[in-house]
């Protein structure tokens, strides 16, 4: 027996016999990779019965009938807890497999007295990392014994004998330090449309193993089989504690694993021996041992970017630019194999990709390690939890410390309710403009309110008015005390945070700790956020619909107060949006609208930025600014949009960059007018005309014609496969009729097609006049050549 110190990794379990032990994968200080075994931890759920006096041997005992040979009820105990803030006598039931825990719940239902089944539905693996309070990527301690590491492919096995304890100080390790970082990708040959694993081979598969790429193409006289085989075997010499890609989830490993299969192979990869890589919660696969982290997932939550491509992801984070890398269109894929003159470039295509996967991953890892050891969720499939699960298992873990039942998933349809206050914005330009954020608005209202649904007052109640907060507009009434769930956790939350950034305030930016701190502080702060949002989403175990709407109008009423504060200082108030004021830039007044703010109202507000120049264009979250570091920031224009094509998209953002840096409108209307030019003589490429959208079913299951399902219908006609989650890509042509007729697949499409005056009426003017129209611009102007020089002054 001796002392093991251990990184956890993650999570798992096997049954043996008719036991089922927990697996935690994990590391040591001195970097072996170990498993360490759990045996004895049992299922549970709890009954709780329509009349709590009544508990007795009879209820006991009708349970305990419902027992079946393979897995036992093993124990029925009578136990007090808290139901939404309220005490409540459950039972609680222990059986042996955790497969049996849906069959018993079932059958529990049937049982005349009992009124509800609550926590039946924590996953077993969850459910021990919960009750002895382990999270993932933190460091703890354990008494255990070496065993036979047989069936294994890792370091050392040992069984846990003793408690597991968290070791000090842990939490301020780097939890991804010398873990070792594999990425890949694949490429596929297919001259019939989308790839059919069962048709179509792997060609090329690329690999970067901590950040050395190779690359590994299909050869004969070994073909596909020796190619998949050496990706096998890669894999098991490096052995990669995390294995990142960009949407392996949900093509690259189930088509490996397919063309594997019609091989006759087994994609062995993970660290137990036979195990391959299966898909698991929330759509993500999961490899034994090792963490598979789509990178894709990361991708999906990046404001301000629309089209999520490997390639433009790595070019907007900085990791590599498109200038700089091979571009390859996935249906030129078999041209380019079968020229051995051009496959050299379709080669550094695939390093391209792998290269840009690593550089996103020491992006992306550091957040998601944070957000992990935090939530509680492992790595590999914390990103593609929604947000609203991520805090629904912090919270599950708050529930088990307070003695508080978890409630159950009950499926109900979307409500609405009156959302936060957003001021429409008078149309023009506004020099010397800050921004003043109010900090946590939303969780700091829930906090100060008690706001939460085990201390919303329900029909029947009737405290006194002194013993409650009435929320404005809505009358929804919270009781003052004791503090509810939702604001212990979320005060833990908001404290945690603030004690983290005044440490940072000591360190330097460049500094590991530094680094590491200021994603911890990313992560709480993304949960504190959910929470507001959480209580209104129809999905979450803890909905309260009142408690969500009690929290938007104590925001409409704060955010009016401080406006009407601000202009009785003079300042100007141009916008406003949620828990966000744009004002002059008084340096002064700000300082006293701050003060009335914190010390009046007691919420924290601080200026967010300031614009050098902003344009409003008159519509609600539509505007961009140039702030005084002299970035460019667009809001809700088609800039930011995906259902524009790209030259649309760029037109936009040159004339801002021109209206908003050189205040010069007719060169920004000349500039337009070149390029309706270029469009006219051809000189666009095709690529810079296509128009993006997501199909979200199969094409026959839409009920609405429009362009995108026209353009995947004649897709499918030749020979495509085309699926939920895939990107069409459509150009329109020259025609008669409805748009959706004159839609085609650009990849079927030549440039002679291209209906130009489409794009010049329907794309590039109207997403210029949504800047140029602001300044008086009209569209006959953007239509014809005149003279007659004016500068941005002239429209201020």
């Amino acid at each position: 027996m001796e002392q093991i110190e251990f990184q956890l990794l993650d999570a798992s379990y096997e049954v043996d016999g008719l036991e089922p032990k927990i697996l935690l994968w994990g590391r040591t200080p001195d970097n072996k990779r170990i498993l360490l075994l759990y045996r004895g931890f049992k299922p549970y759920f709890y009954v709780i019965p329509g009349d709590a006096e009544k508990i007795g041997k009879d209820e006991i005992k009708q349970i305990k009938l419902l027992s079946k040979p393979k897995s036992p009820i093993i124990d029925v105990e009578i136990t007090d807890k808290y139901f939404f803030g309220k005490p409540i006598r459950a039972l609680k039931v222990t059986t042996l497999l955790p497969d049996y825990i849906r069959t018993y719940k079932e059958a529990a239902m049937k049982l005349g007295f009992v009124e509800r089944v609550l926590e039946a539905d924590v996953r077993y693996t969850m459910r021990l990392l919960i009750d002895f309070n382990l999270y993932p990527l933190r460091w703890y301690e354990t008494k255990a014994r070496e065993v036979s590491k047989k069936g294994y492919r890792v370091d050392h096995v040992y069984e846990i004998v003793g408690d597991i304890q968290e070791v000090g100080e842990a939490i301020s390790r780097d939890p991804l330090k010398d873990l070792r970082v594999m990425a890949f990708d694949i490429e596929v040959y297919s001259k019939e449309g989308s790839p059919d694993p069962v048709r179509d081979k792997v060609i090329i598969i690329s690999m970067s193993k901590g950040g050395e790429t190779t690359t590994h193409f299909l050869e004969d006289p070994g073909g596909e089989h020796d190619l998949i085989s050496k990706f096998t075997r890669e894999i098991l010499s490096f052995d990669p504690d995390i294995i990142v890609g960009y949407n392996q989830d949900k093509f690259d490993w189930p088509f490996l694993k397919e063309r594997a299969s019609q091989l006759g192979l087994k994609l062995d990869v993970g660290r137990r021996i036979g195990s391959q890589p299966e898909t698991s919660v929330y759509g993500h696969v999961s490899i034994a041992g090792r963490l598979n982290v789509d990178l894709y997932n990361f991708a999906e939550e990046i404001p301000g970017l629309t089209l999520k491509t490997l390639e433009e992801v790595a070019e907007f984070l900085g990791v590599k630019k498109r200038s700089k890398r091979v571009l390859i269109p996935w249906y030129r894929i078999p041209e380019y194999w079968d020229d051995l003159n051009k496959r050299r470039k379709l080669i550094q295509y695939a390093l391209d990709d792998v290269e840009s996967m690593y550089g996103l991953s020491e992006k992306f890892l550091p957040f998601g390690a944070q957000l992990s050891s935090t939530t509680g969720i492992p790595l590999d499939h914390v990103m593609a939890a929604s947000t609203g699960f991520r805090l629904e298992w912090r919270l599950i873990r708050e529930a088990y410390k307070r003695n508080e039942l978890v409630p159950e998933r009950i499926e109900r349809p979307p409500a609405s309710y009156v959302g936060a206050l957003v001021l429409k914005p008078e149309p023009g330009i506004k020099e010397n403009v800050a921004v003043l954020d109010f900090a946590s608005m939303y969780p700091s209202i829930m906090v100060k309110y008690n706001v939460g649904p085990d201390t919303l007052i329900r029909e029947g109640e009737d405290p006194s008015l002194e013993e409650v907060y009435i929320a404005p507009s809505v009358g929804h009434k919270f009781r003052k005390e004791p503090d509810g769930f939702f604001k212990v956790v979320l005060k833990r939350f908001l404290k945690w945070r603030r004690d983290i950034k005044t440490r940072l305030k000591k360190l330097d930016p460049s500094s590991p700790e530094y680094v590491l701190l200021d994603q911890r502080q990313r992560a709480i702060k993304v949960l504190s956020n959910a929470m507001y949002g959480y209580m209104g989403w129809s999905g979450a175990r803890w909905y309260c619909k009142e408690c969500a709407e009690a929290v938007t109008a104590w925001g409409r009423e704060l955010i009016l107060s401080a406006i009407k504060f601000a202009r009785s200082l003079g300042l100007g108030v141009y916008y406003g949006d949620t828990d966000s004021l744009f004002v002059d830039y008084d340096r002064e007044k700000i300082e006293k609208l701050i003060e009335f703010v914190e010390k009046e109202m007691g919420f924290e507000i601080k200026i967010d930025k300031i614009y050098r120049r902003i344009l409003f264009t008159g519509a609600k979250k539509r505007y961009a600014g140039l702030t005084v570091d002299g970035l460019l920031d667009v809001t809700g224009l088609e800039a930011v949009r995906g259902d524009w094509c790209e030259l649309a998209k760029e037109v936009q953002l040159e004339v801002l960059r021109t209206v908003l840096r050189e205040g010069d409108v007719e060169r920004a209307i000349e500039y337009v007018l070149n390029i309706i030019d270029d469009l006219r003589s051809n000189r666009i490429p095709m690529e810079k005309l296509v128009i993006w959208k997501t199909l979200t079913r199969r094409p026959s299951e839409y009920k609405v014609d429009s362009a995108h399902i026209r353009a995947a219908l004649l897709l499918e006609q030749q020979g495509y496969r085309i699926a939920p989650g895939m990107k069409i890509g459509y150009v329109i042509i020259k025609g008669h009729g409805k748009l959706a007729d004159r839609a085609k697949p650009f990849i079927l499409s030549s440039k002679d097609e291209v209906d130009v005056e489409y794009y010049v009426d329907k794309q590039v003017i109207p997403a210029t006049l949504r800047v140029l129209q602001v300044l008086g611009v009209s569209e006959n102007r953007l239509k014809m050549r005149g003279k007659g020089q004016r500068s941005l002054f002239d429209f201020m």
